[in-house]
């Protein structure tokens, strides 16, 4: 058997390190959060998906081109890397959450991040760049930092870390749920504080506005949600999702919640576990138990959607049966969002994103880039 042979004179053994290292990163990238971009086109496919990611990018999509790249087998394929129309450094260290401030071409694409920022562009403007942008620090119009603590003989403590946004478009707010156990209400016209919400003894995982009730609500390690008044910024209820009993753990953290359309109905995961609760007559409902850790829920109508430590999307009704469970690319899913027209995404571990069709079916999947 012949052997190939090979020149090595013009080795470039960095070069060769380099690529080594790239490749281990990009496997071990994660997409922290997935959205829709805001459309008045009913059709997914024409439609634009950003991401926010642990290399601190925030990066945009067209559907249509991610489609052409197929879906094949999920489970343990080499994904393609899809190219993206834009690849903004948003931050400093990991960009976990992105969202959108309005609902049409003129609104903001936000983004917060472990810098304990929270950025903004103009979404119109992006969609009107005519070539891609790929790595570009662009230059927010909104540029939103968390305050310091002082400490003792005026020293200033770290910057607390953002980790989840909630918008009110109406009123102009942001709602940073941060490290340093706060929730902050920040002004998008004036770029200033205008509440604090304390309370929680530990640091805030999520938060989500319930505007029709002029209140926002927040799951924090400490292992309670907290409904909080946006008049006063006082805590109006605590929601203990209860303690698993089969945990060795003494407190397990409210990673995710959320509300439905008419925000009458709560859903808050806490380790394996979900807890429905109608606010209204502030009762939980329903509790069920999931075969791992709950790190994202949305509501589909009736029906909670929820992803974890594995790969799976699991469609539960309002009682806590089971209605579906579809295997899904990454690993471990972080994110779930939902398209109005019922097409669903979900990404994770590796820079996975895999969107699926409201028949259960795999439209595409790929992998994010990364710089």
């Amino acid at each position: 058997m012949g052997v190939e042979q090979i020149d090595c004179r013009n080795w470039d053994e960095e070069a060769y390190r380099d690529s080594i290292l790239q490749e281990r990163e990009a496997l071990s990238q994660t997409i922290f959060r997935t959205v829709f971009a805001p459309t008045r086109n009913p059709n997914p496919n024409s439609d634009i998906i950003v991401t926010s990611s642990s290399d601190g990018f925030v990066s945009s999509y067209s559907i249509s081109s991610c489609l052409a790249l197929g879906c094949g087998n999920v489970r343990g394929q080499n994904w393609l890397v899809a190219e993206p129309h834009c690849l903004i450094q948003g931050h400093n260290g990991p960009a976990y959450d992105v969202k959108f401030c309005g609902n049409d071409e003129d609104s903001l694409l936000l983004s917060c991040g472990d810098d304990g920022k929270i950025q903004g562009w103009k979404w119109k403007e992006i969609l009107e760049c005519e070539l891609p942008i790929q790595g570009v620090k662009l230059k927010p119009v909104l540029d939103l930092v968390n305050p310091q603590h002082k400490g003792p003989w005026g020293s200033l403590s770290p910057i607390p870390e953002n980790n989840a946004i909630a918008v009110d478009s109406q009123g102009g707010s942001i709602y940073a749920a941060a490290g340093d156990s706060c929730a902050y209400c920040w002004d998008v016209e004036t770029s200033q504080i205008k509440m604090v919400f304390e309370g929680h003894s530990n640091y805030l995982h999520c938060v989500v506005a319930r505007n029709s009730c002029n209140q926002i609500i927040t799951g924090s390690e400490d292992g309670t949600a907290r409904i909080w008044d946006c008049r006063s910024g006082k805590c109006i209820q605590v929601i203990d999702p209860g303690k698993d009993k089969t945990s060795k753990e003494s407190v397990q953290c409210v990673s995710c919640i959320a509300l439905d359309s008419s925000e009458s109905w709560l859903v808050c995961g806490k380790g394996p576990s979900l807890s429905l609760w109608n606010l209204p007559v502030n009762e939980c409902i329903s509790r069920i138990r999931t075969n791992s850790s709950i790190q994202d829920v949305v509501f589909d109508e009736n029906e909670i959607l929820a992803v974890g430590a594995v790969p799976l999307l699991t469609r539960f009704d309002m009682k806590g049966d089971i209605r579906s469970q579809i295997n899904c690319a990454p690993q471990s899913v972080f994110s779930v969002s939902l398209h109005p027209s019922g097409v669903t995404a979900v990404s994770g571990y590796g820079g996975l994103v895999d969107i699926i069709s409201q028949f259960g079916s795999h439209l595409c999947t790929f992998r994010g880039k990364s710089l």
